[in-house]
């Protein structure tokens, strides 16, 4: 088996857990599997680097001395706010050379920079993907997986969002079994798939600044089984369909009907992962109604049925 070289490019402003959790993945499958990974870290000139939470980080070496490492990890954090010409002409050179390009959180916006995501489509953390969507409009930004593989190039949403690719990246080179012995060993159960949500249904929806708005975000929250159409709600808040259609996307920044879904998925979720419910159950009480219907939504949003959630997801202990 052919080592395989991942080197993570520190500087300044660096989130070191952007850093830190994809290591530490690759160097508990390394322990598992000897001679799998040989991991490295540079800066650009090979000094410390201070950390966004005032951590100091000391790379093995200066960029310039390494060669082209089979995976090339870009992590994230304040110092991506402003260029860094060094660093982009680096990426920009060495970039495309290994086998795999990867970015963590806001190293997005190094690839883009470098223009290393020209006409492919990324992720970054949610609550930056509208200004790499506006600062380079060449990237086909999505704001909703927590990654996203376009040929050799892959970026990942916030922050943990890297210990789910890297989870990822374990499982393609050395199989199943070692990427789930990391995971186990990082007390994360199971990785989660990279189409799977950024975040909540209340994350991803503002909350309205009206009563009878956030009255009703909470009643779709506590009540999924409940009759969740525009008509219903906009009864509940008061006022025409056509009224709170538009009121609620001006305030949330989303429909009533996209809030909704999310909503009953997640609380589907949430059945499958802490309760010993059976499907049919769980799409009832989350309003859909049947399981075809519940299945459907679930391929849709998460590539994956809900009795291969339920696997993924839910502790081993409590199958």
């Amino acid at each position: 088996m052919a080592q395989r070289t991942v080197l993570i490019v520190l500087f300044d402003g660096v989130q070191s857990l952007d850093v830190t959790g994809p290591l530490e993945v690759f160097a508990g499958a390394e322990r598992h599997t000897p001679g799998s990974y040989r991991i490295r870290t540079a800066s650009v000139d090979g000094a410390p680097v201070r950390t966004s939470s005032g951590l100091t980080l000391t790379p093995d070496a200066a960029l310039a001395g390494e060669g082209d490492p089979h995976t090339l990890i870009v992590p994230g954090g304040h110092g991506t706010r402003g260029p860094d010409p060094a660093l982009t002409d680096w990426l920009r050179s060495h970039g495309p050379r290994g086998e795999r390009l990867v970015s963590v959180c806001t190293g997005a916006f190094r690839l883009a920079e470098a223009g290393l995501l020209d006409g492919r489509r990324a992720t970054t953390h949610w609550a930056y993907c509208d200004t790499l969507a506006r600062r380079h409009e060449t990237v086909e930004v999505d704001p909703d997986p927590i990654y996203v593989r376009d040929g050799p190039v892959t970026t990942s949403a916030g922050v943990t969002c890297g210990i789910d690719l890297a989870l990822a990246l374990v499982e393609e080179d050395l199989g199943r079994e070692t990427a789930l012995a990391v995971a186990r060993h990082l007390v994360v159960f199971l990785r989660r798939p990279g189409n799977q949500a950024q975040f909540s249904a209340q994350l991803a929806a503002q909350t309205a600044r009206r009563e009878p708005l956030r009255e009703v975000q909470r009643w779709i929250t506590e009540h999924p089984a409940e009759d969740l159409t525009v008509e219903a709600l906009a009864a509940r808040a008061l006022l025409s369909p056509r009224h709170f259609a538009r009121a609620f996307r001006a305030e949330t920044g989303t429909t009533p009907g996209r809030y909704v879904d999310r909503v009953r998925l997640e609380h589907a979720r949430r059945l499958l992962e802490d309760s010993g419910a059976g499907v049919e159950e769980v799409s009832r009480a989350s309003g859909y109604g049947t399981p075809e219907a519940m299945r459907r939504a679930f391929l849709r949003a998460l590539g994956a049925s809900p009795a291969e959630y339920r696997r993924r997801f839910r502790p081993a202990a409590a199958l």
